[in-house]
């Protein structure tokens, strides 16, 4: 007779007092023509995952697992009614994930995750942790996830341990652009993303994925910013910030790299980083390329990282200057897009300590500038220089000269 549990992260909300999203289900003692005869609809490619006929949820058969190839791909799958519910609990990551309750709220726990919620940790299962490298991205997530008291976990030393071993042993290397992305894009979004980027670090895994990103801690801030910290923990603090705001994944990307260029600045030139910016947008390219980024987290996070420094300097900036800037991030076709990265500069004004004096009047300066020059009708005078339509382009530019000056002047 089969049994089905509910397994991993709703179990573990559940015991925390947390909001239940999701449910995933295990099925023992059954197979996947049973599941079939039931009206469930098969969904899994690697291994036996159901849809319930009526909710839709995902019911997978109790399975283990075998090691056959490096990286998270190189898995051979076992299902069996045979197969128990400690089988496939033990193949799971960590013991807070590894808790299972049946239809009548009864726990099986057999891996001590209760005590390690309690406790407030995350703690590996087994040493088939170290078969999966995806796991040091999910627990680097984890803990972004749960960074704020009453919930703030931290790692255990033995998983971070053997963590470290797996990079050593060049497991990370082994994972695909999408699954790397798909971890840090989820990571970004959670409300501390400076811990994932703690822990990648604690286990070397950050050098691995993103060396660009490392090469940022102990590499100091100009020396105009006090309190004096480096350009690795002020990146880390700028990300918070906009966690903090709510902002939308591009922005929180580009905050994240806006700054790589510091990260190969001679030390001899130390702590100034003059030109950073052309060469962090260099490596923006170079990072988005790797992991296969989407466009829109791609774009912006390129214009930021060459353009913050001028967002930076824009009320000192003649017109003609001003207009450049903003047409060549194409600011009057994609308007939004360019306010997205006055928000990703305006985190890295605020990606410091000491706050409470720091203000970023640029950015409400350049949002008068551009609506300045949006009244223009370039409709207007493309009419006026149809006979000379070579014209047009340099007429429009000079209207928007005009528009800027005379904002300025206000």
């Amino acid at each position: 007779m089969s049994r089905t549990y509910v397994v991993g992260g709703a179990v573990r909300d559940s015991l925390l007092g947390l909001p239940v999203q999701d449910k995933d289900y295990v099925v023992v003692g059954s197979s996947p023509e049973q599941m079939l005869a039931q009206g469930f609809l098969p969904v899994g490619k690697d291994f036996p995952v159901f849809l319930h006929p009526k909710t839709h949820e995902e019911y997978a058969l109790a399975r283990t697992e075998r090691k056959t190839a490096a990286g998270y791909k190189g898995f051979v799958f076992h299902t069996d009614p045979q197969v128990t519910l400690e089988q496939d609990l033990i193949r799971r990551d960590l013991t807070v994930n590894a808790i299972a309750q049946d239809q009548d709220g009864v726990l099986t726990d057999p891996f001590g995750g209760q005590a390690d919620l309690q406790q407030r940790l995350f703690r590996h299962v087994s040493p088939a942790f170290a078969e999966d490298p995806v796991r040091i991205l999910r627990v680097a997530r984890f803990a972004a996830r749960f960074s704020v008291e009453p919930y703030a976990f931290s790692v255990a030393p033995e998983t971070v341990c053997l963590m470290r071993e797996m990079v050593e042993a060049g497991e990370v290397d082994a994972l695909v652009p999408e699954r790397i992305w798909q971890e840090l894009s989820r990571g970004l979004m959670e409300i501390k993303p400076s811990r994932m980027f703690e822990v990648l670090r604690e286990c070397g895994a950050l050098r691995r994925i993103l060396p660009e990103l490392d090469a940022l801690w102990g590499v100091p801030q100009p020396a105009k910013y006090h309190p004096e910290i480096d350009t690795g923990v002020h990146v880390m603090l700028a990300i918070d910030y906009a966690a903090a705001q709510g902002y939308s994944l591009p922005i929180r990307f580009a905050a994240l790299l806006h700054d790589l260029g510091k990260g190969v600045t001679p030390p001899a030139l130390w702590p100034a980083h003059h030109g950073h910016e052309e060469h962090s947008a260099r490596l923006v390219n170079q990072v988005c390329l790797r992991l296969k980024a989407p466009s829109e987290c791609r774009d912006l996070a390129y214009m930021t990282a060459r353009d913050h420094g001028n967002i930076g300097r824009a009320p000192e900036m003649r017109a003609s200057t001003l207009v450049d800037l903003l047409s060549r991030n194409d600011a009057f076709r994609k308007p939004q897009r360019f306010l997205d990265m006055l928000t990703a500069t305006e985190c890295d004004c605020f990606g410091r300590t000491g706050l409470d004096h720091i203000r970023f009047p640029q950015a409400a300066y350049l949002k008068q500038i551009l609506a300045a020059m949006q009244h223009i009708d370039a409709g207007a005078i493309a009419r006026h220089y149809q006979d000379h339509p070579q014209r047009i382009p340099e007429a429009i530019r000079e209207a928007r000269i005009l528009a800027a000056q005379q904002m300025k002047a206000d």
